[in-house]
């Protein structure tokens, strides 16, 4: 038998990210994309990180990142910090309106939780996301290979 796991992987997430796309516009968050709320829902847990920690959080390549961090620094969302101990160090920070957006999100966040789990137990989605990110942690180990 076939195993299509990485085939239904990639298919969750195309799908989930249209309808994520589409819950965030019936919320008025048109600018933002699945992969940008990835950062600023890291930066909403933690303000201040440098980019490093930021590309850790998001499992974004450091070049995807920044490009990211541009566009969303551009339209009003973030802005870089140099601190003057060390100017080789950047943190990412949160504007003040872009705080605002913060609790929008997380409902439309909560709501995409819903759609994913509807139908499961506890202890189905304990196990589902158990095995989902030993998923992941096999493919982390052949990420630099």
């Amino acid at each position: 038998m076939q195993r299509q796991g990485g085939f239904l992987i990639g298919k969750v997430h195309r799908l989930s990210g249209r309808i994520f796309s589409r819950k965030l516009k019936e919320h008025d968050i048109n600018e933002i994309n699945p992969a940008q709320g990835r950062i600023l829902f890291a930066l909403w847990q933690k303000d201040g990180v440098p980019i490093q920690e930021l590309a850790r959080k998001t499992a974004l390549g450091k070049s995807t990142l920044t490009r990211m961090l541009d566009t969303l620094e551009k339209s009003g969302h973030l802005y870089r910090v140099f601190p003057h101990d060390d100017r080789r160090k950047v943190l990412i920070q949160l504007t003040e309106e872009n705080k605002k957006m913060k609790a929008a999100y997380e409902k439309v966040s909560g709501e995409m939780t819903e759609l994913f789990y509807e139908g499961f137990n506890e202890r189905e989605i304990d196990a589902f996301e158990t095995y989902l990110e030993r998923v992941f942690n096999n493919l982390a180990k052949h990420e630099h290979e």
